[in-house]
């Protein structure tokens, strides 16, 4: 039988991963809510933001966290701008073909990857990479108790964002009815461009807050978009609070499947996860649109 001392220390770090995974997916629910699209490419721009990351801190020596302020933005900037300008266009108002576009965008983007770095991993050290806190219960590594608690504050903004301010009221009332939105004066195509961006500005958050316990490669999107897409189908398609508790089921899935069965078996028990839902819920466990 295991013991309480090892469950407990795998719980929490089945937490603090699984914060990162909800912010993550996001990202990943607001595209969907608001564009009513899956978006192929989100694991991509992770791997993007990633990269990022890690030429700021080698060539700037700019410290992850403090990445964050640049790093929301830039991804912000380039989600708008793919959205507008790529994905807008290309899509001709058809979902199926912008959902193929941001398929296309993701094979571009991840070879261009290879082709510019090769598929060698990129880490960096700091100082507090090795340190932990004594939680009473079970030490923590810092980098991970700092995801944690940064994941579930831009969360919480980007909850009050989505609730409290015009911008937020827009975003919603274009997600229900867009063309009830249209004849009240909003820019659509601005707006849609704008919940793309502010779906993809989540990543570069994420990407700040992976780094110091993390890795960046190539193919380092696929693995986590994956998850995402269980995550948005657990907690409900375009559901933010889904998101986030599916996040947290997800990761503590993950953590005690790895300690259970092993590193390589250890999400088995996320995409048994997964077919359940779609088996006896398909609308997940917050079924709403945002």
């Amino acid at each position: 039988m295991v013991e309480a001392a090892i469950i407990v220390p795998a719980i929490l770090n089945g937490l603090t991963t699984g914060a990162v995974y909800a912010l993550v997916a996001l990202g990943l629910t607001l595209i969907y809510g608001v564009l009513h699209i899956i978006n192929f490419a989100h694991g991509a721009l992770l791997m993007v933001a990633l990269y990022g990351v890690y030429f700021l801190y080698a060539l700037a020596g700019i410290d992850p966290y403090l990445a964050l302020p640049i790093m929301i933005p830039a991804m912000f900037a380039l989600g708008y701008l793919l959205q507008r300008y790529v994905i807008g266009r290309a899509g001709h108002g058809k979902d199926e073909n912008v959902m193929l576009v941001t398929l296309g965008l993701s094979i571009v983007i991840e070879n261009l990857a290879l082709y510019l770095w090769s598929s060698d991993t990129r880490t960096i050290e700091t100082a507090y990479g090795f340190a932990t806190v004594d939680l009473g219960v079970a030490l923590i590594a810092v980098p991970k108790a700092v995801a944690f608690v940064g994941a579930l504050a831009i969360t919480a903004v980007l909850w009050a964002l989505m609730r409290w301010t015009d911008l937020g009221k827009a975003i919603r009332a274009l997600a229900r009815e867009r063309r009830g939105a249209q004849l009240v004066g909003i820019d659509v195509e601005h707006l849609y461009a704008v919940s793309f961006g502010i779906g993809i500005a989540c990543l570069g958050a994420a990407a700040c807050l992976l780094l110091p316990s993390y890795y960046a490669s190539p193919h380092i999107g696929s693995a986590f978009v994956l998850i995402a897409f269980t995550i948005v189908v657990l907690g409900g398609m375009g559901s933010f609070i889904g998101a986030l508790v599916g996040g947290l089921i997800i990761g503590v899935t993950e953590s005690l499947g790895g300690l259970f069965l092993g590193e390589s078996l250890g999400k088995i028990g996320v995409f048994l996860i997964f077919i359940a839902v779609l088996l006896f819920r398909p609308t997940g466990l917050f079924g709403q649109r945002v």
